[in-house]
């Protein structure tokens, strides 16, 4: 009874700061013609209710692509569909098709959150506390820490009572492949239309990347610009090769040997290497990676919020943006001494701890003196929350010089992509040189 009641406690205090942040602004409030990723979510709820299955993705007088057009899967599509007719109950001046173009109000904004709550209590909070209570390694008293900092985890909660992309979390909760034919049915009947979905939903003619973000193409452009000297379909094909060779080794290696751990931190390193090297990679796709490695926040605890306060940081000009500063960093801090606290994380950091052990044992055989690889990830992990903090300060200070205006955004995205980098190396490196019989741990309190 003990453990329940202070789960129900956690999650509560995860609801109190996901509500807290709702009551601040939103991406693109007051902010026409476009009005942001609020207005987005608003006007799918619009077009989904006013017009035919078979006119949500084709550009029309009704459906103006270049306003906010669907570009996200079925799924998504009715998910707004059903948003909308409690939308037509409640106020069905919210999803008058045309008219209802930027609408903001108060009771709108309630409306919205409280649609990206629901699905929080329904879906991921419900997967969180069930994965966490499921996890055999760890104690009652970790399994609800765990609970407590994955709920606490600053990105997702930006982003989703923040920046609003609610979407996200419906799209990951039904990833099983009936699903996936349930929602496709409907486009499956004419060939043009299944050939518009999949136009919408890969954006080729956007180029190889568009806003500022975190990978490897943005970050690379700064020394040599990719998307003016290489045809579109060269960019393709590279985009292609190196997301594909970069997941390659570890799915290889849980297809050879497969286990729940081994499962469990490919797809850490699967949803990195697709950020890193995908074609026309969103900042907010970082999430998806941010996800999977809370699910290994209870066995490498100290990467992992490390992991995670980078995933934040690299949203930053995102957050500024939505003006999100105050609670990116009171969300942030939290979380912080959450995972401190509840997982000790300055003391996790021998070789065993961080899931090195059988690595350096390896390069041992080469190189005995290779003994000092935790006091590197150390001091690794200081250089990397300093310089990220003195980024912070630095960008809501200062204005960029006049001739470079995102000078301090380029920065961000460097500076995190680097990080990504070397968290791809380690997670990789843990994967590869995972012991078969090593997986049994025994129960800590």
């Amino acid at each position: 009874m003990e453990k329940w009641n202070l789960m129900a406690v956690v999650v509560l205090l995860g609801l109190t700061v996901r509500w807290t942040v709702s009551l601040n602004s939103y991406s693109g409030a007051g902010k026409p013609p476009m009005f942001g990723d609020y207005e987005a979510q608003r006007h799918w709820q619009e077009i989904t209710f006013n017009l035919p299955v078979k006119q949500w993705y084709f550009n029309s007088s009704d459906n103006n692509l270049q306003y906010w057009g669907l570009d996200y899967p079925p799924l998504t599509a009715y998910h707004s569909l059903l948003c909308a007719y409690v939308a037509k109950f409640i106020n069905p001046d919210w999803i008058a098709l045309h008219s209802s173009r930027g609408y903001e109000s108060q009771a709108h904004k309630l409306f919205m959150r409280t649609t990206v709550l629901i699905a929080d209590l329904l879906i991921y909070i419900p997967a969180v506390v069930l994965y966490c209570c499921c996890l055999k390694e760890i104690s009652t008293k970790k399994k609800i820490a765990n609970v407590l900092c994955i709920l606490l985890y600053p990105g997702l909660i930006l982003i989703d009572y923040g920046h609003f992309q609610f979407v996200l979390l419906i799209k990951l909760s039904c990833t099983v492949v009936a699903s996936f034919i349930l929602c496709w049915l409907p486009f499956f009947t004419e060939r043009e239309q299944m050939l518009q979905v999949l136009r919408r939903l890969f954006p080729v003619d956007r180029g190889l990347f568009e806003d500022k973000v975190a990978n490897i193409w943005c970050s690379f452009s700064i020394f040599l610009k990719i998307k003016d000297i290489l045809p579109r379909h060269i960019q393709i094909i590279i985009s292609f090769c190196f997301t594909f060779l970069s997941l390659l080794p570890a799915c290889i290696k849980l297809t050879l040997q497969p286990s729940p751990r081994g499962f469990r931190f490919t797809l850490v390193s699967c949803a990195l290497s697709f950020f890193l090297f995908s074609f026309q990679v969103h900042e907010k796709s970082i999430l998806l990676v941010s996800l999977p490695v809370c699910l290994v926040l209870s066995e490498i605890p100290f990467m992992s919020t490390w992991f995670l306060l980078v995933s934040t940081f690299s949203m930053l000009p995102l957050l500024l943006k939505d003006e999100l500063l105050i609670p990116s960093v009171v969300t942030t801090m939290a979380f912080f001494i959450a995972c401190a606290i509840s997982f000790s994380i300055f003391e996790k950091t021998s070789e065993e701890e961080l899931q090195l052990k059988s690595f350096s044992i390896s390069v041992r055989k080469y190189l005995p003196c290779f003994t000092f690889l935790p006091k590197i990830i150390q001091y690794l992990f200081l250089i990397s929350v300093i310089t990220m903090v003195l980024l912070t300060l630095i960008t809501v200070t200062l204005e960029p010089p006049q001739k470079l205006p995102d000078l301090f955004s380029v920065l961000v995205c460097f500076l995190s992509c680097l990080n990504f980098l070397f968290f791809l190396v380690y997670f990789n490196i843990i994967i590869m040189w995972d012991s078969k019989n090593g997986r049994n741990q025994k129960k800590t309190n």
